[in-house]
C-alpha cells in the first residue's frame, strides 16, 4: 500500500451496511485528500474431506471475493474518480484488520458500519469494544439505518 497517502480502510462484504461504511469513506477520503483500501476477508475452508473439492471450493470463493471487490472498486470509483486498493485475505476477519491497521502506517481511520437493527456486528462489537483503546487509528462507525442523503451531508 501506498504509506505516504493517508488511508480510510473499509471492510467489505455483503451485507447492506457494508455498504454505507464504504460511502462514507469514499466520501470522506474525497473532501480529506485520502485514499480508499477496500478489504475483504475469506473465511478459512471448514471442507477439508477431499483435496481436489477444498481446492475448487476455494478458487470459487476468491473468484466470487474478486468479483465483489471490484464492484465495490467501481463504486468508490464512481463517488471519488479514484480507484482504491483492494486486499483480499484469508483467515479471521478481526484477525485480518488488526494486521492491515498495525502494519500499514498509512491507515488514518478504520471505517465500519452497525447493522441497522439488533446487534452491530462482531467488527463494531470488537473494534468498538475490547480493541477501541488499543488501534493505532481512528475507529468510525457509520450507523447502517442513515440514508445515502444523510451521509452525503455529513462527510
Amino acid at each position: 500500500m501506498n504509506e505516504t497517502a493517508e488511508t480510510f480502510l473499509v471492510v467489505v462484504d455483503e451485507t447492506p451496511e457494508s455498504g454505507k461504511a464504504l460511502r462514507y469513506a469514499a466520501l470522506r477520503a474525497q473532501h480529506t485528500g485520502a485514499r480508499v483500501c477496500l478489504l475483504h476477508v475469506l473465511s478459512p475452508s471448514q471442507f477439508q474431506q477431499w483435496g481436489g473439492v477444498q481446492q475448487d471450493m476455494e478458487a470459487e470463493a476468491e473468484q466470487g471475493a474478486q468479483a465483489l471487490l471490484g464492484g465495490k472498486a467501481a463504486e468508490v470509483e464512481a463517488l471519488t474518480g479514484l480507484r482504491p486498493m483492494v486486499r483480499l485475505m484469508r483467515g479471521r476477519a478481526t484477525d485480518a484488520v488488526l494486521e492491515v491497521v498495525t502494519t500499514d502506517r498509512s491507515i488514518r481511520a478504520l471505517v465500519l458500519a452497525a447493522a441497522a437493527s439488533g446487534k452491530p456486528g462482531p467488527l463494531v462489537h470488537f473494534f468498538a469494544g475490547e480493541r477501541a483503546g488499543t488501534l493505532p487509528c481512528m475507529v468510525m462507525i457509520v450507523p447502517g439505518g442513515v440514508s445515502d442523503a444523510d451521509i452525503d451531508r455529513l462527510t
